[in-house]
């Protein structure tokens, strides 16, 4: 079994490296690919030191493609990595909203991930995290409103994020002018209620990816959803206010219990404690937070939820690694055969 990482040497690429260090996937070969400026580099993996390709204009000699190298690269190169035999599993936004291709969170849909047609899609970061939580009460309670409010990390914009909020932190602290080039305003001490480019119904794209992908991954179109994305100076993890209205009241035990029960949650809810969904708690951590579960004051019968989910593991590199491991569970992927002799 042939797996390679096209975008090794991104913050995605890394976090692809630790998952795949420990997960269940049985693999024979690992290849890493990045621009041709990053080819050379050797980046850790298991106890040795794996060197980096420059990523091939054609096929990739891979059984499996965990792709986080961009979506024009994606868009551009996917067709011959498939053509070429390999399963491609795509971090970009690129293929997520083609019919064809499947949207996967394995907790929540991973069946949908043995229809592939070569290419499978990672959900954006924000949704991901989202739907670990939320589908659950679907499934049960049936949701049929869902306001979001997200606040999200530097690293939700690569790597160069993280360092402006650490460079341009400095600065202030400095007493000089914060300055921004990866946001549209300075990020240290501030908050930013713009993530992507803003759309013609007044919301920005990162806005719609919520609707339109948690739509798609839970399988209900009817689903009503409402999000407002914003960035805020953390390093590392998402977190995000849900409201739900749902067909069928919920109590917040109820909500609990179920939660307690469901596949990629914590539930961390003891206000009194002071115990509930951080940044600080779940940053490194496969599992989403959930917490302050009460009852909506607006929708009788309805929740009120914060979740908090490392948005590189669960909303990437965990989530893609995850799916290969549920293809391989599942008979979906080829094992290589071992030469004789």
């Amino acid at each position: 079994m042939r797996v390679a990482i096209v975008g090794a040497t991104g913050a995605v690429g890394h976090e692809l490296l630790k998952v795949l260090e420990a997960s269940t996937l049985q693999m024979d070969e690992l290849q890493l690919y990045a621009s041709p400026r990053s080819a050379g580099l050797k980046l850790p993996f298991a106890g040795r030191e794996l060197t980096v390709r420059a990523t091939p204009e054609g096929a990739i000699d891979a059984d499996v493609i965990l792709a986080s190298a961009g979506g024009s690269i994606s868009k551009e190169k996917a067709p011959a990595w498939v053509a070429g035999g390999a399963v491609v599993i795509d971090n970009s936004s690129a293929f997520r909203y083609d019919p064809e291709v499947p949207l996967v969170v394995p907790e929540v849909n991973g069946e949908a991930a043995l229809h592939h047609k070569g290419i499978i899609a990672n959900p954006n970061c924000t949704t991901a995290i989202a739907v670990v939580a939320v589908a659950p009460l679907h499934r049960a309670y049936g949701v049929k409103r869902m306001i979001v409010s997200t606040y999200q990390a530097t690293s939700g914009a690569g790597q160069k994020g993280m360092e402006e909020l650490l460079d341009q932190t400095r600065v202030a602290l400095g007493g000089g002018d914060a300055g921004a080039s990866v946001f549209a305003h300075p990020i240290p001490f501030n908050v930013i209620p713009h993530i992507d480019a803003f759309q013609d119904n007044g919301y920005t794209k990162e806005e719609m990816k919520v609707v339109w992908e948690t739509r798609k991954i839970i399988g209900d179109e009817s689903l009503q959803i409402s999000c407002t994305a914003v960035r805020i100076p953390t390093l590392r993890t998402h977190s995000e206010a849900i409201t739900l209205e749902l067909e069928r009241p919920a109590t917040p035990e109820q909500a609990r219990e179920l939660l307690r029960q469901a596949a990629g949650v914590e539930v961390r809810d003891e206000p009194g404690a002071k115990l509930y969904p951080m940044p600080l708690t779940a940053s490194g951590k496969y599992d989403v937070e959930v917490g302050r579960i009460r009852s909506s004051l607006v929708f009788g019968g309805g929740l009120d939820l914060f979740v908090a989910g490392d948005q590189l593991l669960k909303g990437a590199a965990l989530n893609a690694v995850q799916i290969a491991e549920y293809l391989q569970e599942n008979g979906a992927l080829k094992a290589r055969q071992k030469a004789e002799g």
